[in-house]
């Protein structure tokens, strides 16, 4: 008897096992056809995979579809199943493994590196700022002294503004001896300037203080424990009498102006600065030979070292008139072309530069507590370096010869005091060269008309001091009085054009 009619049974189903198809799913019983594979029907008989899905098992090329055989070998032929692993070679392997290590470690060296340069960068910063800051002497007993006679001292009268007294010491003892006699260690300030910065920090005016100026000096205690007794006597008396309490408290009193910090700079200090910024240009009208100030200097423009600097403002009696009203003038004059040097680029942004001037500066003084810091001085003149070059201003206390000695000075009033409450309501003020200011008579006196613009943009809304007649706007009510102006120049001033 003759089976049906259809396809020949396939040689593989009487070939494979009971259990197992070649796919892998429960055997079919017997008599059964097996489904049809869908992944096979499309496949050509002549295909390498038709080949080896038709050869019986354990055959060349056969294998079973799972991938593993009765005894769980694997294929190895050309028809792998999906999920076999792949031939050698063809992934990663150890050459990727060392390139990976490699990068890793030079990574980590990298990182230790730039963690050991950090490490020296903070280490080095923090020993220049504690070695600029031990340079920082500070003057306790002065504190102690003012504080001893709180009462007495004028209050602040504006918030923000500051007002810091500079002291030049005039001692001759230690290195100092060489310019002048040792007088047992006694010493008398022979320069003071007022320093007043505005609240909003866009003007700063140094006041000169004539060292010969009459003034009334209160009782003051001395380094012996003693008290000297209240006198009329020339300023910078003051100073050798007291030391700088005496001096604060005799400027408070002339002034009514609240003193908030105060620096004494001695002459080394001086021109050590002046070495720091690689000297200061100056012009002279007329040579310099001074034998007692160690200066001789040809007329014209030159550049000053510390040394001939020192000179230069201390000399008196050999040039000019001898008076020492020219000499505050020189003074002035060579102090704004410092801060004009130290104000430009090649100072402030030159960390090479910048620092030996921090240092010379740190060296040259003794301050009060509130301003023994790097910290503390940075804010300062953090505070002062957007203060335009035209802006920071030098003048000298209106003063005239004293009546009852000729070598001695008094003050101009009410020109002085109209000064003074300017500086101490923070109020704008303008100077000029003497020789611009109307009916000049060779005192330095303030005028209320002869400015024609003001010191910053709030002197519309403020009421200058000087003069007495307002300008009327349009509704009639009195405007501004213009703003007083008085003897003086400014550190953008070029001392060879004047």
């Amino acid at each position: 008897m003759t089976e049906s009619a259809g396809t020949p049974a396939d040689p593989d189903d009487s070939a494979a096992g009971e259990d197992q198809t070649p796919d892998g799913s429960p055997g079919a019983e017997r008599g059964e056809q097996p489904a049809p594979e869908t992944a096979s029907e499309n496949t050509p008989k002549d295909t390498p995979e038709a080949a080896s899905k038709d050869a019986p098992e354990g055959t060349p090329g056969g294998e079973t579809r799972s991938g593993s055989g009765a005894g769980g070998g694997s294929g190895s032929g050309s028809g792998s199943s999906v999920g076999a692993a792949p031939p050698p070679g063809s992934g990663p392997g150890p050459t990727l493994d060392i390139t990976v290590k490699r990068k890793r470690h030079w990574l980590r060296w990298t990182a230790l590196g730039a963690s050991f340069v950090v490490l020296v960068a903070a280490g080095a910063g923090w020993w220049l700022y504690k070695k600029l800051d031990g340079n920082i002497k500070t003057d306790t007993s002065a504190a102690a002294e003012l504080k001893t006679y709180e009462k007495e001292r004028p209050a602040s009268v504006v918030h923000d503004a500051e007002n810091i007294l500079l002291i030049g010491s005039d001692s001759r003892a230690g290195d100092n001896r060489k310019y002048g006699r040792d007088d047992g260690g006694s010493q008398r300030s022979d320069t003071t300037i007022l320093l007043h910065l505005a609240a909003n920090r866009k003007s700063a005016t140094a006041m000169s203080i004539p060292r010969d100026l009459m003034a009334d000096i209160p009782t003051c205690h001395k380094s012996d424990k003693t008290s000297s007794k209240p006198q009329f006597s020339q300023f910078n008396w003051a100073f050798e009498l007291g030391g700088t309490a005496c001096t604060i408290r005799t400027v408070e009193k002339m002034t009514g102006i609240r003193i908030d910090h105060y620096m004494v700079v001695d002459f080394n200090g001086f021109k050590d600065m002046v070495d720091a910024v690689n000297g200061v240009e100056i012009c002279l009208k007329e040579p310099i030979n001074d034998t007692a100030a160690h200066l001789e200097l040809p007329a014209g423009r030159q550049k000053l070292d510390g040394e001939q600097a020192l000179g230069y403002v201390r000399v008196r009696k050999s040039i000019g008139n001898g008076s020492d009203t020219e000499r505050m003038d020189r003074q002035q004059q060579f102090l704004g072309a410092l801060v004009n040097k130290v104000q430009s680029n090649g100072v402030l942004l030159n960390p090479t530069r910048l620092y030996p001037v921090l240092d010379a500066a740190t060296k040259a003084l003794t301050t009060d507590p509130g301003l023994d810091t790097l910290k503390d001085l940075y804010e300062l003149v953090r505070g002062m370096r957007n203060v335009p070059t035209d802006k920071v201003q030098f003048l000298t206390v209106p003063r005239q010869p004293y009546a009852a000695n000729r070598n001695r000075d008094e003050l101009v009033q009410p020109d002085a005091d109209k000064l003074f409450k300017q500086l101490r309501d923070d109020k704008p003020l303008a100077v000029v060269p003497a020789d611009q200011l109307n009916g000049d008579d060779g005192k330095n006196t303030g005028h209320g008309e002869g400015s024609e613009h003001s010191q910053d943009e709030d002197s519309d809304s403020r009421s200058g001091e000087g003069s007495t007649d307002g300008e009327s706007g349009a509704t009639g009510a009195p405007g501004p009085s213009p703003t007083p102006t008085y003897s003086g120049n400014n550190a953008a001033t070029d001392l060879c054009k004047q």
